[in-house]
């Protein structure tokens, strides 16, 4: 399934992409500032955003390595420095405080325990630094919700262990990040989120 995924990825999202995912790609990106690390990187759909002077360095991880393969070619294309890492969010292997910044974009759906990824959020990131997500979750609307929950065994099967129906702002909140940005687009489908790692 892996391998499928990510070759079907960019060809299935492309629509969505350039109907509005890329704008809100490039709204969260461009302004980044400092190390970043982007969690779940995927074929490196926001790489064109990263051309900033204030971004000193990219660091990305990714559990898929049919993934990472489409991204390094992305990066090349776009002349971006990455440094590429292989892994699992819920294990960052990076040292406490690295990053000024951490940044998931469509990733968090997927990961196997979502309150121990933004627990290696916090500690990767230093202490006052920026946690930036945008994200599908679980609707506020009952009807879309329901419809959600139905759907979500099917699909996660399908999408490499996508979760329609996760409540991502609420493991956000609760791991202790303060949100200070949280942008609902489409009925609350999908949200914007920009969170300060306390200091």
């Amino acid at each position: 399934m892996g391998k499928w995924f990510a070759v079907l990825y960019d060809t299935v999202m492309g629509p969505l992409e350039k109907r509005w995912i890329a704008r809100i790609r490039k709204k969260i990106v461009s302004g980044l500032e400092g190390n970043v690390l982007e969690i779940g990187a995927g074929t490196g759909a926001n790489f064109p955003y990263y051309a900033n002077e204030m971004v000193k360095r990219v660091v990305t991880l990714e559990p898929n390595p049919y993934m990472i393969d489409q991204a390094k070619r992305r990066a090349k294309e776009v002349e971006l420095p990455v440094e590429f890492y292989q892994g699992r969010a819920e294990t960052l292997p990076f040292k406490d405080g690295e990053f000024d910044t951490v940044v998931a974009t469509l990733v968090l759906c997927s990961v196997s325990e979502p309150q121990k990824v933004f627990q290696e959020m916090r500690r990767v990131c230093k202490k006052g630094g920026k946690i930036v997500l945008f994200e599908h979750v679980r609707t506020e609307s009952k009807s879309l919700a329901a419809m959600q929950d139905v759907l979500t065994p099917a699909w996660k099967r399908l999408c490499d262990g996508c979760h329609l129906n996760r409540d991502t702002g609420r493991y956000m909140k609760e791991s202790g990040i303060k949100v200070v940005i949280e942008k609902k687009y489409l009925k609350g489908i999908f949200v914007e989120y920009e969170g300060l790692n306390p200091k």
